[in-house]
């Protein structure tokens, strides 16, 4: 499978990427740009890569240079955590130390992209810098998620589209099992260290409170298997062998209690899909439409350069009153929680569902719904607050 572009060959005529979604019709504009498009298939031809692979990965391959490079850098990215360390803060949330971090990265992202890319690629660094910076979290706001993640993504696709790269399943398969779980690790570690707050966190409305394409690709290696149902990830603990395990036991060290009340969606998917090709499938759909669906996500990622922003006009369209912006340009405080989470991408069956084990709830405890998520059953969902936007 190749990729349906051309990958750049001459950087000359090309402006480095800025931001340019503000509004909701913005949104719509990216939707139908080529850049989307082809972001949207890079990520889909990543998860082929993956399909039927476990943790360490040992396919009697060997990692590129450009691999082996890449994996380098992100270990000097690490390694800068111990010359950093977190300042004795009361603060819960956001240790100043990681905006020097930040500092830090800002002042030699240049060194870095430079030692990374072999000289003949030294012109696209104006092109790519922009995604590598924004890749680790908000260092004004002490933060991290979803927006971020993307921005690192992104910044692999750019790799990939100079040529840096190349485009074969082997090679891709290490993009997702190498690089991509060594920058989970480095950003895990970042969330700990600096206690980087949720960025606009659906609480338990939401996937995870960081990231979401541990879960798509995860979901993807294992996504043949019809001998393990999605129901093992509520019999902990799990093996590491892919992106999804890792990831539900992520969430398991930083929260406590039972998994149904601080991860419903997760829990509801595994209680109410069969089968993991399902759970892939409606991943994907679930990240187009709550991460790079959301204008409070994306409107944070600069486009234009390798990601052509070359959409036709877009007639507008009415837009509903969640949507309103306040006059800095972000939704305002009153409108935020009206924004509607996605209708679920999964057709569920209960009755083709294997039976999991069950957190055994305390006697002296009212019993707690299963999930107050509406995704595992036609029951209504618990009377809560619509969910947050996610970035």
């Amino acid at each position: 499978m190749t990729l349906p572009y051309t990958p750049v060959i001459s950087f000359s005529d090309l402006q480095p990427p800025t931001l340019k979604i503000h509004t909701d019709q913005d949104v719509e504009t990216w939707n139908h740009t080529s850049g989307y498009q082809n972001y949207g298939f890079f990520l889909r031809q990543l998860n082929e890569s993956v399909v039927g692979y476990q943790l360490p990965l040992n396919d009697n391959g060997k990692d590129s240079e450009a691999v082996t490079k890449t994996l380098a850098m992100l270990d000097v990215l690490n390694s800068w955590i111990d010359e950093i360390p977190p300042l004795p803060t009361p603060q819960r949330f956001g240790n100043l130390a990681f905006r020097s971090y930040g500092q830090k990265l800002q002042e030699e992202s240049e060194n870095l992209l430079h030692t990374l890319l072999p000289i003949s690629l030294h012109e696209s660094i104006p092109l790519i810098a922009p995604y590598f910076l924004t890749s680790f979290g908000s260092f004004q706001r002490l933060d991290y998620g979803t927006g971020h993640e993307t921005s690192f993504a992104l910044f692999l696709y750019c790799l990939t589209v100079i040529g840096f790269f190349k485009v074969d399943p082997e090679e891709e398969r290490r993009i997702v099992l190498r690089v991509f779980e060594r920058y989970l690790r480095l950003v895990w570690r970042l969330q700990d260290i600096y206690k980087l707050e949720p960025a606009g966190s659906h609480g338990v409305w939401g996937l995870d409170d960081y990231g979401f394409l541990g879960y798509v690709f995860g979901s993807g290696q294992i996504r043949d298997d019809d001998d393990t149902p999605p129901s093992t990830v509520l019999c902990p603990p799990l093996p590491p062998t892919n992106l999804y395990y890792i990831s539900i036991m992520r969430i398991r060290e930083l929260k406590t209690g039972p998994f149904h009340e601080h991860s419903p969606q997760l829990h509801s998917i595994a209680q109410g899909v069969p089968r993991w090709s399902k759970v892939n499938s409606g991943m994907f759909k679930m990240y187009d439409a709550e991460v790079l669906g959301k204008r409070v996500v994306v409107q944070h990622l600069p486009l234009g350069g390798l990601i052509p922003w070359d959409a036709p006009n877009i007639p507008a369209r009415t837009l509903h009153p969640s949507t309103t912006q306040s006059p800095t340009g972000h939704p305002s405080k009153s409108t935020r929680s009206l924004m509607p989470m996605t209708s679920v991408p999964w057709p569920i069956n209960p009755s083709n569902v294997p039976s999991p084990t069950i957190y055994p709830s305390n006697n002296s405890t009212p019993q707690v719904p299963v999930t107050s998520s509406p995704w595992a059953s036609s029951q209504s969902p618990s009377a809560m607050p619509p969910p947050p936007p996610q970035r």
